[in-house]
């Protein structure tokens, strides 16, 4: 019976709205459509609802108390931001949860790491990127270290340790194997080898351009690098030897201005999305750093956010929106001409 029930095999939903939304709406012509959201363990349901296997998984989840009153559930709470690797699964940290929650459509399956090392969880995960060997990178801003983990979340190795203060941001060049770290505590970005090895700083505290006031979120993609630079209110672009090119966005009172911009990340056609968390905006500029369009606002509802946190897109240009205080991610699809 416990084997009969450890190989139900289940298909992942995201729970999608009754109702098609876009944006902009009509008369615009649509470029983003909403395709649904991940909370955790709602997003999966059995192939076989009916079959007798799945009503002895319902018994032992029933007397073992998941999902009841009281119970802890596999379920989002305070999502930071994600990335989707080579597998498609999508790895989202959170923490509340202090884990690591990893989404893979393909086996049907919610996976939660919570181990940073062989002798102790993380304590605060916020940044995540995808090494160049497949290796999972998480930035732990309260352990003050980068943990490397292998794609089954087993604990490989610790970086960082007395060069940084506060790590947040993380992306990764899969080029060159080079990974970037936002440090929030030194008001820098720094930049390591794949083997951890600290290669270069960028920045220091200050409001010139290349300077930071408390980054938070990173961005690589075609060669370039994106820093949230949230209390400077703008989002800096450097190249990959960390020269700085321009900013993107300023402080403002209208919509597409910056307030506390947090969650950075660009498409396949450079456009580029910043979360601005204070008015629960995901704002959308063109490759030069123009203003397009905002989505969002205040609220639960589909197309609405409260205090989002990342964002990043994958390889089919889908864009994934950490909803931190609705605890849950919200994915939309860009449609390109």
């Amino acid at each position: 019976m416990l084997g009969g029930c450890a190989e139900t095999q289940q298909i992942m939903r995201l729970g999608e709205a009754d109702a098609v939304r876009v944006w902009p709406e009509a008369p615009e012509k649509p470029r983003y459509r909403y395709v649904g959201q991940l909370t955790g363990e709602e997003n999966f349901i059995a192939k076989e609802p009916n079959s007798a296997g799945n009503a002895v998984r319902r018994f032992f989840k029933a007397i073992a108390g998941i999902g009841s009153t009281g119970t802890r559930r596999n379920e989002l709470e305070r999502p930071q931001t994600g990335v989707v690797d080579a597998r498609q699964r999508i790895l989202v940290t959170d923490a509340a949860r202090l884990a690591i929650f990893v989404f893979d459509e393909a086996a049907g399956t919610l996976s939660l790491w919570d181990k940073a090392t062989a002798d102790y969880g993380f304590a605060s995960p916020v940044g995540i990127g995808i090494a160049k060997n497949g290796d999972v990178m998480v930035a732990d801003a309260e352990l003050a270290r980068v943990f490397r983990l292998s794609a089954e979340g087993e604990p490989l190795a610790v970086y960082g340790a007395g060069d940084l203060a506060r790590p947040t941001g993380l992306a990764v060049d899969s080029v060159s194997g080079r990974f970037f770290v936002a440090d929030t505590g030194e008001h820098n970005v720094k930049i390591y080898s794949d083997a951890g090895k600290l290669l270069d700083i960028i920045g220091r505290q200050g409001t010139e351009p290349g300077n930071f006031n408390a980054p938070t979120h990173l961005a690589f993609r075609d060669g370039l690098l994106y820093v949230t630079d949230t209390f400077n209110a703008r989002v800096q672009v450097f190249d990959e030897t960390g020269k700085f090119l321009r900013s993107i966005g300023k402080r403002g009172l209208y919509v597409g201005n910056l307030v506390r911009p947090k969650g950075v990340a660009a498409d396949s056609d450079g456009n580029i999305y910043v979360i601005e968390s204070f008015h629960d905006y995901l704002l959308v500029y063109d490759p030069k750093g123009r203003f397009l369009l905002p989505i969002g606002g205040t609220g639960s509802g589909v197309g609405e956010f409260y205090l989002p946190s990342g964002v990043w897109v994958d390889g089919k240009d889908r864009i994934y929106i950490a909803d931190m205080f609705n605890g849950r991610v919200v994915l939309l699809q860009y449609l390109r001409e």
